[in-house]
């Protein structure tokens, strides 16, 4: 059998547009290419329910260079996605960020060294704290990988308050989620208004910490820059849905 053959990466489209705005429409507050409306890969108009997040939205596209960069485009994905799988999908991206609560990324604690118990105990107990008070119900904790199973009053609660959530709120709530590896971290970032920063910082505690112990990788650290990229795009996502 054949070796399989790799290619180059498909190029980048050409920029296409010259000016990128936001005209409001029936469908919310639309993206205009050069005054026409764009339209989403299911061929949706891409409108946003906010004006703030089609101005976002409107304002990566007119930072493009030459060629249009998606990845350099995560609210305009996010949007996307929100529009054309929403109705689909809003039940089973509930079902995940509940699926990450029952292994959270904050319950599982190192058993040493030292240093990082202590860190991750000043870092990631105070976020536990505030689920705590916003759901009525804590969660258990577990050293090293060792399963735990968490109580159904939490996993309910945050259940009920997902239902709450529109397309748009919960695939920012479910970006966040993914990138932290935690639904703690990924709700505070989206729905609590926690700093997105410091969020983020905390989902990464872990590999910092082995940054500072044996040196800085440097695709690790791309891979990490790309990460933060997406993850502060879910959270201004959020915070500009209201």
């Amino acid at each position: 059998m054949s070796e399989p053959r790799f290619g180059p990466a498909p190029e980048a489209p050409k920029r296409f547009y010259a000016e990128a705005s936001v005209i409001e429409t029936e469908s919310g507050f639309a993206l205009a290419l050069d005054g026409r409306t764009a339209k989403t890969p299911a061929r949706a108009p891409l409108a946003a329910p906010t004006r703030a997040l089609g101005e976002a939205v409107a304002a990566e596209w007119a930072a493009q260079g030459e060629r249009i960069e998606h990845l350099a485009m995560p609210l305009t994905r996010l949007l996307m996605t929100a529009i054309d799988r929403g109705a689909p999908d809003a039940g089973a991206w509930r079902e995940l960020i509940v699926s990450f609560l029952k292994s959270d990324l904050l319950c599982y604690r190192a058993e040493s060294p030292a240093d990082l118990v202590e860190r991750q105990t000043g870092t990631w107990t105070p976020y536990l704290g505030a689920f705590r008070a916003r759901y009525g119900a804590g969660l258990a904790l577990a050293e090293g990988v060792i399963a735990v199973t968490q109580p159904d009053e939490a996993l309910d609660a945050v259940r009920a308050r997902l239902e709450d959530l529109d397309a748009f709120a919960l695939i920012a709530a479910k970006a966040a989620t993914e990138i932290s590896g935690s639904a703690v971290l990924g709700l505070a970032a989206t729905l609590d208004g926690h700093d997105g920063d410091a969020v983020f910082a905390a989902s990464r505690l872990d590999e910092r910490f082995q940054a500072e112990q044996w040196g800085v990788d440097v695709e690790a650290a791309a891979r990490e820059a790309g990460l933060e990229r997406d993850f502060l795009a879910a959270a201004r996502f959020a915070e500009d849905l209201k």
